[in-house]
């Protein structure tokens, strides 16, 4: 396991994102599944940890009730080749409920805020002194 792990919470979709987020992404797979029963806020509730890599990624989710929601102060950067790996990721991140945003930004199904950048913008941007990029592409 990485020293530094994301840890996402969710209301009661981990599973279920953990396993949308490995069919989209290569080298992916869910390797941990733990359950705690009689341990949520409410002492009724059964709090569940996913483990899951994506792309050579650690990340852990858990179900632990509505208390918190994803915003955009957090999001996962996602570092394209091409327009055509924009494209696919683009349209995974946004199915079945995805919302559009601007300037390479989503939030997907569950709420969960994505960066999907092609390599050439960061380039450019390192190279741009006078932040012309960067107003283009705001």
């Amino acid at each position: 396991m990485s020293k530094i792990t994301p840890f996402l919470w969710f209301d009661t979709q981990a599973l279920e994102a953990a396993r949308f987020y490995t069919s989209i992404f290569p080298n992916s797979k869910i390797h941990g599944r733990e359950q705690f029963e009689h341990t949520g806020p409410d002492e009724k509730q059964t709090v569940q940890i996913i483990s899951f890599v994506l792309d050579g990624q650690e990340f852990q989710a858990m179900n632990a009730g509505p208390m918190f929601k994803f915003n955009e102060s957090v999001s996962w950067l996602v570092d394209c080749e091409d327009q055509s790996e924009v494209d696919y990721y683009w349209e995974k991140l946004t199915a079945d409920g995805g919302e559009e945003s601007q300037c390479g930004w989503l939030k997907d199904k569950y709420g969960v805020s994505w960066q999907i950048v092609p390599k050439a913008l960061g380039e450019c941007m390192a190279r741009d002194k006078t932040g012309n990029v960067m107003k283009a592409m705001l």
